[in-house]
């Protein structure tokens, strides 16, 4: 699957980290992990420290599908609101998938503290802002079923708003639990921890079939070796359908851009560099990074077409920048990097983590969404437990049969 257009801002910001073999002889493991972007990462690098012989695959390039596609804003926040998730999962459920995510931040925080650098990750805020009126009376709802849910989260109204951030908006949400990262770095320095404890990543290697007898798995793969493990993971993102057998995300494109550095001039680009997004949908979101650049993504396309996505690239970002000025009236933001890439979105929201049905050694790790990187940390650890015969009961919420 073609799964981005344009000039991706993580890869040519770090350049080649690491260079990994294509896989050339057969390989014994305890699992296969099929997808070495950052949720393959996630997983290799918590299935390696539990002591378990891991191989990874991936038929690009390292980290060069949709983990260099990712503008990596690490929200408690799911792309369904608190107050629409209850109905769908039931209150329990709802609450905790947003405590799940909300714990992912500090799993990262954690991780990256343990790395050969920090990966460009910062604690920031989040600003969710209401899009029009009629969304400024939601966000007081939504206000009050996350409260009530224990997370710690501010109303604003237009005058408080403006005042504190600058933005001309009815209402919003701030919460101060966020993060932001660098996804391209943190998959190459988990796969190179992974690595350094006996596993082995191959990458530009695609796994063409899957044979299971027994207990045991024979992956095929198209350079003519075969990898044996007792269990599979399947991290291929919006790729899975090809060993799922069906597709569970609406798959769309979404655009992105990254502005060449800005003079700072308090420190900040605006007030406590926070996380920014609104709720209209699709939704305009914006971040920061370590070198003073503004990342804004949004404008989705309501199909899945890499020919058409190329080609609305650049009113895509004409559009992007318009809204950016509109957005943050006093940033002098000149474009360095535009691209854009697939994007799914699940019916509730949520990801999909686990077997295809109870019992089954091939597993799925499918952080669609929003929140594609906290429901990955989340995964690595739930599906690590299940792999060790420790299943958590939170891995229900992300059933497959949902």
């Amino acid at each position: 699957m073609d799964l981005r257009s344009g000039r991706a801002f993580w890869p040519l910001t770090n350049g080649l980290m690491h260079t990994y073999p294509p896989l050339s002889g057969d390989e014994p493991a305890d699992v296969l992990v099929i997808g070495a972007g950052i949720t393959g990462a996630l997983l290799a690098d918590r299935l390696s420290a539990a002591g378990l012989d891991v191989v990874v695959t991936d038929l690009r390039d390292v980290a060069f599908g949709s983990t260099s596609a990712s503008t990596a804003l690490l929200q408690y926040e799911i792309d369904t609101n608190l107050m629409d998730l209850i109905p769908m999962t039931g209150q329990a459920d709802a609450e905790r998938a947003y405590h799940l995510c909300r714990e992912a931040i500090d799993m990262v925080r954690n991780l990256t503290a343990e790395l050969p650098d920090d990966c460009g990750f910062r604690e920031r805020g989040s600003l969710y802002y209401a899009s029009n009126r009629r969304d400024a009376r939601m966000l007081a709802q939504e206000h009050a079923a996350r409260t009530r849910a224990g997370l710690n989260v501010e109303h604003l109204d237009a005058r408080t708003l403006k005042a504190r951030f600058g933005i001309t908006a009815p209402a919003a949400l701030f919460s101060p639990d966020g993060g932001e990262v660098d996804p391209y770095r943190l998959a190459q320095h988990l796969l190179q921890r992974a690595q350094s404890r006996g596993a082995r990543v191959y990458d530009r290697t695609e796994v063409t079939r899957l044979d299971e007898h027994r207990d045991q798995f024979t992956a095929h793969t198209d350079r003519h070796a075969k990898i044996q493990a007792r269990w599979v993971v399947v991290a291929t993102g919006y790729e899975a359908e090809k060993f799922l057998g069906r597709r569970l995300a609406i798959l769309k494109n979404s655009y992105a851009l990254a502005s060449e550095p800005i003079a700072e001039t308090d420190g900040e680009l605006w007030p406590t560099g926070c996380l920014i997004w609104e709720t209209a949908r699709p939704y305009l979101y914006a971040r920061t990074t370590q070198d003073g650049r503004v990342v804004i993504g949004g404008e989705d396309d309501d199909h899945h077409n890499p020919a058409r996505r190329e080609r609305a690239l650049p009113g895509k970002q004409r559009r992007l920048e318009r809204k950016l000025g509109k957005l943050l009236p006093h940033l002098q933001a000149e474009t360095a990097f535009a691209w854009a890439g697939t994007f799914g979105e699940t019916k509730d929201g949520l990801a999909y983590i686990g077997p295809r049905q109870k019992g089954d050694r091939l597993l799925f790790a499918l952080g669609y969404g929003g929140n594609g990187i906290t429901y990955s940390v989340q995964a690595a650890r739930l599906l690590t437990d299940l792999i060790r015969g420790e299943e958590n009961d939170d891995l229900r919420i992300f059933r497959l049969d949902r």
